[in-house]
């Protein structure tokens, strides 16, 4: 058993499934979210993407641990778990952390900040999948999302590196910002998850951009949760057969 088996099993608690009972939950774990810069030197970094299987029935988590001064791969890990309930707007983390939790579970080691696949607090409640993460594992996560879930932002600069502020749409507060990660691409939504600043995590997000629009954790975990891989295979010996 690795090290990283202190995740917890039960993220959810006494919850009872339904959708009323995680908004509220949602707030009441959005309050024990910390936007102060609180991670260690970074030895060891992760990703995480969840996708789905059989029709839905089934969830498909993908984590991937790098070296965080190489980027070299250290480990990576999936796991299947029956999902749990439907598709419900704002309240992913409900539908997909289980996977999420046993897939870093089976990594060599815990890492020392998380990216995820996702919104942190650029959610209605605060509390994205990468937030929901933060809370109940308490390690730095950031969330970084291809599309808008809430908020409204200026224009942003056509440039590699450029950014603006997303601001929630009624009462002002910022967010997380929207990121230009590479010339001319569609920008990412990234918001900190826990222990991460919003000035901070556009920063550590950057940082870990190479040659593609995702950050290498998250581009890597994405690569395994799609099943790209499995099928760019399965292709090549459909091919190699004819």
């Amino acid at each position: 058993m690795s090290e990283s088996s202190q995740y917890p099993t039960a993220p959810f608690g006494d919850w009872d499934g339904s959708p009323a009972a995680a908004r509220a939950m949602q707030q009441s774990l959005a309050a024990q979210v910390s936007l102060q810069d609180d991670f260690p030197p970074l030895r060891l970094i992760a990703g995480v993407d969840v996708g789905f299987e059989d029709g839905g029935t089934i969830t498909r988590a993908a984590a991937v641990l790098l070296d965080a001064d190489t980027l070299e791969l250290v480990g990576s890990s999936l796991a299947r778990v029956p999902t749990n309930m439907p598709y419900i707007p704002g309240l992913l983390s409900f539908r997909e952390l289980p996977a999420v939790l046993q897939a870093l579970g089976e990594l060599p080691a815990v890492p020392d900040l998380i990216f995820s696949d996702g919104h942190g607090i650029a959610h209605p409640r605060r509390l994205g999948i990468a937030a929901h993460l933060g809370v109940v594992t308490g390690l730095p996560t950031i969330g970084v999302a291809k599309k808008l879930l809430t908020g409204a932002h200026d224009e942003l600069d056509l440039a590699r590196g450029a950014q603006v502020e997303l601001r929630d749409k009624k009462t002002g507060e910022v967010i997380g910002c929207v990121l230009r990660s590479k010339d001319k691409v569609r920008p990412l939504i990234i918001s900190p998850g826990n222990r991460v600043s919003i000035v901070t995590a556009p920063q550590l997000v950057m940082r870990y951009v190479t040659r593609y629009r995702l950050p290498e954790p998250t581009r890597l975990a994405d690569r395994l949760a799609s099943r790209r891989e499995e099928k760019a295979a399965a292709r090549r010996l459909s091919g190699a057969a004819k």
